[in-house]
């Protein structure tokens, strides 16, 4: 043990360099902050709900909570109830044990709502499609505001995708 103290005191402490700024995404999150304390005067909050999902839209959204994105930051928060919520957020095709689920939770949110679906299966059904077992796309059961697509998408892409959805409802 002394041995490896003596080597690190010898070395010192050595990390990597911080990622470069992005300019794009500083942009995007600058405008989003403006947009969302403009027409709401609050903070904007996001109930997101798995419809079915292999979870890999999950962990993109995940992504937007850390140091990088920092999507708290921007005032934008996510609330675990619809009755709290400005927006919902879809992912995967609706299960259809999920389609009741989905309509409720929609129709608890308060207005004036927005509802982004996010992933190839929530805008188009993905590869699961409309089936014995699925209703495909989230707009088969509930209206959608705007449709996020990739597989999975980027934490990037679905932040330009709440920007244009909160964008969209001052029009």
């Amino acid at each position: 043990m002394y041995k490896l103290l003596k080597q690190v005191a010898k070395t010192g402490i050595r990390t990597e360099a911080p990622p470069a700024a992005d300019d794009a995404l500083r942009a995007v999150a600058e405008r989003l902050g403006a947009e969302t304390l403009r027409l709401l005067g609050r903070a904007l909050t996001i109930r997101q709900v798995d419809a079915g999902s292999c979870n890999g839209c999950e962990l993109e959204i995940h992504a937007l909570a850390n140091p990088y994105y920092n999507l708290e930051g921007l005032g934008i928060k996510f609330v675990a109830s619809p009755r709290h919520a400005d927006m919902l957020l879809v992912t995967g095709p609706v299960a259809k044990n999920m389609e009741v689920a989905l309509r409720r939770t929609w129709e608890a949110v308060p207005e004036p709502k927005l509802v982004v679906a996010l992933g190839d299966c929530g805008c188009t059904g993905g590869i699961f499609g409309e089936s014995y077992a699925s209703c495909g796309k989230v707009a088969n059961v509930i209206p959608v505001d705007v449709t996020v697509p990739g597989c999975p998408p980027s934490p990037y892409a679905i932040m330009q995708g709440i920007l244009t959805a909160i964008s969209t409802r001052q029009k």
